[in-house]
């Protein structure tokens, strides 16, 4: 499945699909996906952390993301969830 590359607007790829055309599996690991990338360093950066990514989720909600999966993860992190040792928790 290639669905987590693509975006709600249809900015992403490999198809530019938009909306409904992206599967829910694939709108659930792209939110997953951004939200570890930000939260942890990089070689080629330091590390946005947690808080930043939610923000980054909530903000492009509608746009990039599908509405219900980023709130589904917000939530889920503003009730306790946090990744093995992240201290930037929300």
């Amino acid at each position: 499945m290639l669905h987590h590359h693509e975006r709600v607007d249809g900015s992403g790829y490999p198809n530019g699909l938009k909306g409904s055309e992206i599967s829910l599996e694939g709108s659930i690991i792209a939110v997953s996906e951004v939200v570890a990338a930000m939260s942890f360093y990089r070689p080629y950066r330091e590390k946005y952390g947690t808080e930043y990514a939610l923000s980054e989720i909530i903000t492009n909600c509608g746009s990039l993301y599908r509405t219900e999966v980023a709130e589904a993860c917000s939530n889920v992190f503003s009730k306790g969830f946090a990744f093995d040792g992240d201290s930037s928790r929300v």
